[in-house]
């Protein structure tokens, strides 16, 4: 039996424009599977748009498709470009629940004001990091989401679809709408603490997304059992007290297919400490084989070393993490596609197969996770 890792990089619309013609996309998957890499996340959603023609946008919103994209459906295009050249598709809803970026709410706050998230303090737009957000808690926000991504899954040739850090997420400075107080006040017979770190209130709205997610995945399994559920959320426990995302709960639940948790850090140290802690404290035999961590390729000026970028790797492989995924593309085609060279000719010189169902699900990590944990042990020993 050959190689099985998770060989994976994002497609963005933000500092790039592979996704703007059909020849870009069709180059980008060539230098992709020749530099050894198995699946592709194209961006679908985002900045209140999505990248193929969506009848859910059309009759809530009224707006097709993103604008630079009238005419085309990037989305076929890279599902039939990929398929061509041996690559899996996975659809990656970036902006989740999110509805605009320092825009106020933008366009879809402006026609739906009654999905607005508010926040804690007196019931203000919520707004965290320069993003504004619809009411994730929201069963009718939840329901225009669902729709979104069945209407990929049931339209597209797709192999799955992918959430992240806006989805299924949403700040913990919300749920102070009239809905979820009313909701919480239904069952405790008292409103929500105006501390919102409060632990219990954490987990309460923690469980409402959870739920969200557990349906989703049912919806999405009952149009092909085969499609993967993925999410690249960000590092529990931050990600849980900052964004309400549960996902050791996922895990336990058996409600993700695919963990990508961000791991952007820029030296080979900090990435090291994230991957053992997960590896060693969040991870079971049973659940490790979904794990296959997201790596910061490029953001702005900042480019992954070769150095950084192999390390990473070869650690990931000791841990027995079988697999990665990249953000962003544009990271590959740096100088002269450079970091695609060594990949090529480094760590995925060897092509890999892409994960079945079976291989995530098996919980099978040989013996080998149990003896690389006692090799580690015993160098810190001697």
């Amino acid at each position: 039996m050959g190689t099985i890792e998770t060989r994976g990089i994002w497609l963005t619309t933000t500092d790039s424009k592979v996704l703007r013609s059909k020849q870009r996309i069709a180059e980008a998957m060539d230098l992709l599977a020749e530099t050894g890499f198995n699946v592709v996340f194209p961006v679908v959603w985002n900045k209140a748009v999505t990248l193929y023609p969506s009848q859910t946008m059309q009759q809530t919103f009224g707006v097709e498709i993103d604008p630079m994209s009238l005419g085309r459906d990037p989305l076929e295009e890279v599902v039939v470009e990929a398929r061509r050249v041996g690559l899996k598709v996975i659809p990656w809803f970036e902006y989740g629940f999110a509805s605009s970026y320092n825009l106020n709410g933008g366009v879809l706050l402006q026609k739906k004001p009654e999905w607005t998230a508010r926040d804690y303090r007196n019931g203000n737009l919520l707004k965290k990091n320069g993003f504004e957000w619809l009411n994730a808690l929201d069963s009718q926000v939840q329901e225009f989401f669902l729709n979104l991504v069945l209407e990929v899954v049931k339209t597209y040739d797709v192999d799955g679809v992918q959430g992240d850090d806006r989805f299924p997420a949403f700040p913990s400075e919300g749920g102070y709408d009239e809905g979820t107080v009313g909701l919480y006040h239904q069952q405790f017979d008292r409103n929500p603490p105006q501390n919102p770190k409060d632990r219990q209130w954490l987990q309460w709205r923690a469980d409402i997304l959870t739920g969200f997610l557990a349906n989703l995945y049912q919806e999405v399994k009952a149009v092909n059992p085969n499609l993967l559920v993925a999410i690249a959320p960000n590092i529990h426990d931050w990600a849980f007290q900052e964004y309400l995302q549960d996902s050791p709960t996922w895990l336990k639940r058996g409600i993700v297919d695919m963990i990508q948790p961000q791991i952007y850090r820029r030296d080979f140290g900090s990435y090291c400490a994230i991957a053992d802690k997960l590896v060693n404290q969040r991870f079971t035999d049973a659940t490790l084989p979904k794990l296959a961590p997201g790596i910061l390729m490029k953001l702005g000026s900042y480019c992954i070393s070769p150095e950084y970028l192999v390390q990473a790797i070869e650690y990931n492989r000791q841990l027995d993490i079988q697999g990665e995924v990249f953000f962003f593309y544009e990271g590959l085609r740096e100088n002269n596609n450079n970091l695609a060279k060594v990949l090529r000719n480094g760590p995925y010189a060897k092509s890999a197969s892409f994960p079945t169902l079976s291989d995530l699900s098996a919980g099978a990590v040989s013996s080998k996770r149990t003896s690389s944990i006692w090799q580690r042990l015993l160098k810190k020993i001697f």
